[in-house]
């Protein structure tokens, strides 16, 4: 018998090329099947007319609650936006990852998997009144250390976080990010790479990542946008893009615009992954959350299981994790139950611009661990 069966949902699993009414069964914390008439189950959950999907992974968020000023909580986020799993994108540092692991990651329920920071304090000072970029000062910054906490929370780390630009890294430009490279070229890790606005020109990051590293806040708007004057895609996106580099959304405060969003789908150049940049000052708006990021782009002309995909299967293959993503039976018992909810709806950018659309995702049930975790909504 199964502990859990889902019955008369959409299931959409891009990762198995799946879009068809089907039963999704759970059985000891996994994905046990999926199919029609798959048995008798301990809770059976009738979700007709509603979209099951594997469990939303959001790349990008900020969750060390109560250790930086930017976290927010991430079980009640996590409930809000219908995800399963919340990569942190570099709140903790060095100096800071013990704390975020005993005090946040260990004792959630929602899996958490973080990027480490370069910067020994992490992000320790963004705030709606405060603001100091924590690679703007060298001496917050000391690859050797980076390398050994890395190195001692290894089970935990998937990749290394620095953020550069004209806010965060200041004087320093570009150096931070050549460090955070040598660390995680050294750790066979994955960099997340942060761009604000110039300097460094975005040309000039570009250069620098490789195959496997994530640039996030890819669709920023200008300056240091992707899209060329005039329009198009600027070339040196195009190359990293061919180079195999990761793009991803990180949506944010200030970090994602619908004019070079727009300009990026009409290139049939979608995101890699979708993420929000949900912390303290951009869970307010105009982020909010995974589902409105992801609507986003529904809005915009994105197919909804291009969509799903973006925020499932291929970040999971960002962070390299091969135990989610999907529902293939024998991988984590994680799903995300979801609808597309009709009515006349206000999306607004990071700029302030604003689109309407006729339909927003909203969150009906969340599947954790192969137990029913939350209703949604």
């Amino acid at each position: 018998m199964f502990d859990l069966l889902l019955t008369g949902g959409r299931v959409i699993d891009p990762a198995q090329n799946l879009d068809d009414t089907v039963d999704v069964a759970f059985a000891g914390g996994r994905v046990a099947a999926i199919g029609r008439n798959l048995g008798e189950a301990a809770q059976t959950r009738d979700v007709a007319g509603r979209i099951v999907t594997p469990g939303l992974i959001d790349l990008h968020t900020h969750v060390y609650w109560g250790g930086t000023s930017l976290g927010v909580d991430p079980d009640s986020y996590a409930k809000w936006s219908g995800c399963t799993t919340l990569v942190d994108a570099g709140s903790a540092g060095p100096g800071n990852i013990h704390g975020f692991r005993k005090h946040v990651i260990e004792p959630a329920e929602v899996r958490i998997i973080p990027f480490l920071n370069l910067s020994f304090a992490g992000i320790f000072a963004l705030h709606f009144d405060v603001y100091v970029g924590e690679t703007s000062d060298l001496r917050l910054l000391n690859s050797r250390v980076c390398l050994r906490v890395a190195k001692e929370h290894a089970d935990l780390i998937c990749g290394i976080k620095v953020r550069i630009g004209a806010v965060t890294s200041g004087a320093l430009g570009i150096t931070p990010m050549k460090m955070a490279l040598e660390v995680a070229r050294e750790l066979g890790l994955p960099l997340m790479g942060h761009l604000d606005g110039p300097p460094p020109p975005r040309a000039e990051v570009m250069a620098l990542l490789g195959r496997g590293d994530i640039l996030t806040h890819c669709f920023r708007p200008w300056p240091n946008a992707p899209v060329a004057p005039g329009g198009g895609v600027e070339p040196d996106v195009l190359d990293a893009r061919a180079r195999g580099v990761i793009f991803d959304i990180g949506h944010g405060a200030g970090s994602f615009g619908f004019a070079s969003a727009m300009e990026m789908v009409k290139n049939d150049f979608l995101p890699d992954v979708i993420s929000s940049d949900v912390h303290l000052t951009s869970i307010g708006g105009p982020a909010y959350n995974m589902l409105v990021t992801m609507t986003k782009f529904l809005a915009l002309g994105v197919s909804l299981n291009e969509v799903i995909r973006a925020s499932t299967i291929n970040p999971a293959r960002a962070v390299r994790l091969e135990d989610r993503g999907t529902l293939k039976p024998g991988t984590l018992g994680d799903a995300s139950i979801l609808e597309l909810e009709s009515g006349d709806f206000t999306l607004k950018d990071a700029v302030g611009e604003t689109m309407q659309t006729k339909q927003h995702l909203a969150c009906r049930g969340i599947v954790l661990g192969g137990k029913w975790w939350h209703d949604g909504g």
